[in-house]
């Protein structure tokens, strides 16, 4: 089998790694890809960018590829699924309709009302008086989100009345191109408890659910700073309830797919679960049509299931044929190494050295790098690297994963510490109603 791999970040190269692992896969591509993937897949540039469906269903034909995997979101929610299948290429991700899920909270919230999904009460608001209404409503702290795609940046929760209310200003005043609505915002009441990543692989009927995951999207130790794509995840979760992925699948997942087939938006791809295990019970977060970053480093790590077929089954319709997924047993985490400036201003340009120096179980998955010709690698983004590490239990592999982060250098960089220790110090709990 052959494989299109759209993206050129971490999680992408995380899907080249984990494709490289299945015999059935005989060649790996990737538009436009990075450095660290030049070893494992044949890169392309792609001039008209990742965007243009018809551009990329062009390469796919061109190259002969079996199966096309999208990995950023953007991608999707423009429809290059829809010109991939149109050209008659099995193709991993949902159609722009489907994508919707993510390209829109408010689209996300009627999906889950339809389906009885239960989530946090929320306002759609199209104007500051409505915010102020809404954030009055729910009290703090404040969740306000940009409705739109936001590379899991647009959402603040903050005890500061203003500064929720100037998010929220700062989405509306967002572009929108000829043909779009108006920006929207969604308010939130807070959900407790701590959160949880969930894919669900489907083909827009079965559902085979992968690993749990969490994510640490504040970019300092703590939980401090500024929302960012993510800093760092571990897999499994040691204090997870006992079923919560059945409960999961069957009270989120499922009727979340039923709902878009009746709709006559069939989903199929990724349906990221964004949890909190509230006081209250499970509840959404957020809905993703794609894998999530960085999650995706620590579950892929784990999946014994060779990935080539499991995502072609997806894509073809026939997931329900294959067994049920199989996982090591190890415990993985990542480590997120960010530029200097990141998430606002992140610097670009500066030498990256020391990776020679990270070994097994230890490996390194590259996002903003690049390579000129004849020259050393560079950083070329906010989120440059992510590390990672297995190990017996979260105690190894955070011991590994920061072993192998100190040998990299790269001038201002910047990473979390803390990623999975209160975890592996067993501080992190569900709560009672939580593990109903």
């Amino acid at each position: 089998m052959k494989v299109l791999v759209v993206g050129s970040g971490a999680r992408e190269h995380a899907i080249v790694t984990a494709l490289r692992r299945d015999p059935q896969v005989t060649h790996v591509h990737a538009v436009p890809g990075n450095p660290g993937m030049w070893a494992q897949a044949k890169c392309h540039e792609l001039p008209e960018g990742i965007e243009d469906g018809d551009a990329v269903a062009k390469l796919a034909v061109r190259i002969g590829a079996d199966l096309v995997v999208i990995g950023p979101e953007a991608p999707l929610v423009a429809g290059v699924a829809d010109a991939v299948r149109a050209a008659g290429v099995a193709c991993f991700g949902p159609s722009a309709q489907a994508a919707r899920l993510e390209g829109s909270k408010a689209f996300a919230k009627d999906i889950m009302a339809a389906a009885d999904v239960p989530t946090a009460l929320a306002h759609v608001c199209t104007g500051l008086e409505q915010v102020m209404d809404a954030l009055d409503a729910f009290g703090p702290p404040y969740v306000v989100k940009d409705d739109g795609l936001a590379a899991g940046k647009g959402v603040v929760v903050t005890p500061n009345r203003g500064q929720a209310l100037a998010h929220a200003a700062q989405c509306l005043e967002r572009e929108t191109g000829p043909g779009e609505a108006p920006p929207q915002v969604v308010i939130e009441e807070f959900l407790d408890g701590p959160e949880v990543s969930l894919f669900c692989v489907t083909d827009g009927v079965s559902v085979a659910p992968l690993t749990p995951a969490q994510d640490f999207k504040r970019l300092l130790d703590d939980d401090q700073g500024p929302n960012t794509g993510g800093m760092g995840a571990y897999s499994p979760l040691p204090w997870a309830p006992a079923g919560l992925t059945a409960q999961v699948v069957e009270r989120i997942a499922e009727p979340t797919i039923r709902a878009m087939r009746e709709r006559g938006t069939p989903f199929a791809g990724i349906l990221y679960v964004g949890l909190a295990l509230t006081s209250r019970g499970l509840r959404v977060v957020e809905f993703n049509a794609r894998f999530g970053d960085p999650e995706t480093q620590v579950v892929l790590d784990r999946l014994r299931t060779p990935l080539g077929g499991l995502l072609y089954a997806a894509a073809t319709g026939t997931l329900g044929d294959l067994d049920e997924l199989a996982w090591h047993p190890h415990t993985s985490v990542t480590v997120v190494l960010a530029a200097n400036g990141y998430p606002d201003g992140p610097r670009r340009g500066d030498p990256i050295t020391g990776l020679e120096t990270v070994h097994e179980p230890a490996y390194v998955l590259h996002a903003g790098t690049r390579k000129p010709s004849g020259s050393e690698l560079l950083s070329h983004g906010g989120r440059v690297l992510s590390v990672v590490a297995s190990g017996d239990d979260l105690d190894q592999a955070r011991e590994r994963v920061y072993a192998a982060i100190a040998g990299i250098e790269l001038r201002g960089s910047q990473y979390r510490h803390d990623i999975a220790l209160a975890a592996a110090q067993g501080r992190v709990a569900a709560p009672a109603a939580g593990r109903d």
